[in-house]
């Protein structure tokens, strides 16, 4: 039987996008599927009083530029050049996240995911931005003004908000987060365990 990986995901989360880069070569050594679930990083963090780690640790010397370290030879280990640190960061991801969950629903889950990961954490894009986040659809072929759109539909808010509250259920308090089967691993440097997990 093929083992799953779901992954708690937020598009805001610059190590949600290096976790994704990675997952690839995981799913294709030990055969198992990525499952996206679509979260609301502001919201987890409400709901477990966590803060990011700029707020956590802009206090503590020498942690974020550990942190920076430990994502430099992340980026060099995958071969992740194409990595920038958005320029707009914290971006509020409240509208591509709902357009993810849009995307899902009408089966353009992975091409928006790669545009919208690119336009984030490459192309350094305004991705709060509606008219931005349309230019980026239409560019990689996506409807954009129809995503968009769907957006303002009470389901997929709806599904957003469930899925924020089912993940913070589950004992989630930040992203990326992984599931294999009732195991959960927090952060980018968890994926070989992830990877352990789900090839046994």
């Amino acid at each position: 039987m093929t083992k799953t990986i779901e992954f708690i995901f937020d598009f805001g989360s610059p190590n949600a996008y290096l976790s994704w880069k990675a997952l690839p070569g995981i799913a294709a050594r030990t055969g198992a599927s990525v499952h996206l679930i679509p979260c609301l990083l502001g919201g987890i963090f409400k709901a477990t009083n966590n803060r990011s780690p700029m707020e956590a640790f802009g206090e503590v010397k020498g942690k974020l530029a550990y942190e920076q370290l430990e994502t430099r030879r992340f980026v060099e280990r995958h071969g992740l050049s194409a990595f920038r640190f958005n320029p707009h960061f914290p971006v509020n991801t409240l509208l591509i996240m709902r357009g993810l969950i849009a995307a899902q629903r009408t089966g353009v889950e992975a091409p928006y995911v790669a545009a919208v990961l690119a336009a984030m954490w490459e192309a350094g894009e305004k991705m709060d931005d509606p008219q931005v986040v349309v230019r980026v659809l239409d560019a990689a072929g996506l409807d954009g003004a129809g995503l968009i759109a769907a957006t303002a539909d009470p389901e997929v808010k709806g599904a957003l908000v469930a899925n924020t509250e089912a993940a913070v259920a589950r004992g989630v308090f930040g992203i990326p987060t992984f599931f294999v089967g009732g195991e959960m691993f927090f952060g980018k440097d968890r994926l070989d365990q992830v990877e352990e997990a789900v090839g046994a």
